[in-house]
């Protein structure tokens, strides 16, 4: 509870602070300048007894023998018992523009029933896009940060031992089409969509291109877009670095966001709550069980029976009436803290501010 204080009392206080300048090139990104995802079937190999069961997990032996075929190693018809092969997926993100011979990070887990991937090695695995064709190879030893061990009454886990990563385990093969001169036009596009934000983006282009080159560059074309036109006499390249630069206030709406199933409640700088008078209290029922075991008395045709008992014991908290409202964060978080109010009553209390419209601002639940 302390810690949700803290945290609810920090944005507080930098609610009633100055926003910062932030750089337009943190909250924007250029349109189609983006990441494809790539993905790969392959074999981890050098596993200590953790890899799959083959005769459950037919495909990996079905892989296993045609990468061995491939190799001039006949084993057709031969029944394999190997414990230390694993079939994996294998993924990775490939940068724009990234050229042949760069690297790339993958990330594998298992898909069988291999209980680890430790002190695995990844065998040359294609990686392919959406189009099927292979853009990368993958293939090195995984760095595995969890691990299980156990004996025959217990075991302990502490991560997942069965999915892990290669730093840089991966080589471009092939470059995505398409550069940064061949784009339509350009188009900065917002990271959290704002009329204002845009609008402020907007106006420190043109603030900034009127000065260096005469004329007005930017339009704010909706909540998401910015339109740009670079000018003749700079590379693309050159003019976004020059813009990105740039600083600008940013806005956003006002949002609550709740997540129920850790207890967090995250209140945005904006957010008002008309004054509303409000009553929270809970009722705990505690029902136990505890059963009696009657005897017969001796030389008794009775039997040994257990007789049930049960305690019910109802308590409810006292509510306490309080006032809450306020024009912003600083105010709101006082009026909660001063109720003393555990994560999940605040949640429970959020929710019914907004039922009853006295929250001005969009409530999301996770």
């Amino acid at each position: 509870m302390k810690r949700l204080l803290l945290l609810i009392a920090g944005l507080a206080l930098l609610g009633a602070a100055p926003a910062a300048a932030t750089r337009i090139k943190d909250v924007t990104t250029v349109q189609g300048v983006r990441d494809n995802q790539l993905i790969g079937y392959g074999l981890v190999m050098g596993l200590q007894g953790t890899g799959d069961t083959l005769r459950n997990a037919p495909y990996t032996e079905q892989a296993l023998q045609s990468m061995l075929d491939r190799m001039g190693v006949n084993v057709q018809g031969a029944s394999l018992r190997a414990r230390n092969v694993a079939a994996v997926t294998v993924i990775a993100d490939l940068p724009p523009f990234a050229g042949v011979g760069s690297r790339i990070d993958v990330n594998i887990a298992s898909i069988g029933d291999s209980t680890s991937l430790k002190g695995g090695t990844l065998v040359l695995t294609p990686l392919m896009g959406g189009d099927g064709e292979t853009y990368a190879v993958a293939q090195g030893p995984i760095a595995v940060s969890g691990f299980a061990v156990g004996g025959a009454a217990e075991t302990y886990t502490q991560g997942v031992p069965t999915a892990g990563r290669i730093p840089n385990g991966a080589i471009v093969e092939k470059q995505v089409p398409g550069t940064l001169r061949t784009l339509p036009r350009l188009v900065l596009e917002l990271e959290n969509p704002d009329f204002k934000t845009a609008a402020s983006i907007a106006d420190a282009i043109n603030a900034y291109t009127g000065l260096r080159y005469g004329k007005k560059a930017a339009s704010e074309r909706d909540l998401r877009a910015v339109v740009l036109s670079k000018p003749a006499n700079v590379s693309t390249a050159r003019f976004l670095a020059e813009i990105g630069e740039l600083q600008i206030q940013t806005d956003a709406p006002a949002r609550v966001v709740i997540d129920q199933r850790t207890g967090t409640v995250v209140i945005g700088q904006n957010v008002e709550i008309s004054t509303v008078a409000m009553a929270h209290g809970n009722m705990t029922v505690r029902v136990t069980e505890m059963p009696v075991v009657s005897q017969p008395n001796p030389f008794s045709d009775g039997a040994t029976a257990i007789v049930p008992r049960t305690t019910v014991d109802a308590q409810e908290q006292p509510a306490h009436l309080a006032i809450v409202g306020g024009t912003d964060l600083q105010t709101l978080v006082h009026g909660l803290n001063r109720m003393g109010l555990k994560p999940s009553d605040i949640i429970s209390i959020l929710q019914a501010i907004k039922t009853a419209g006295a929250l001005q601002a969009e409530l999301i639940v996770q």
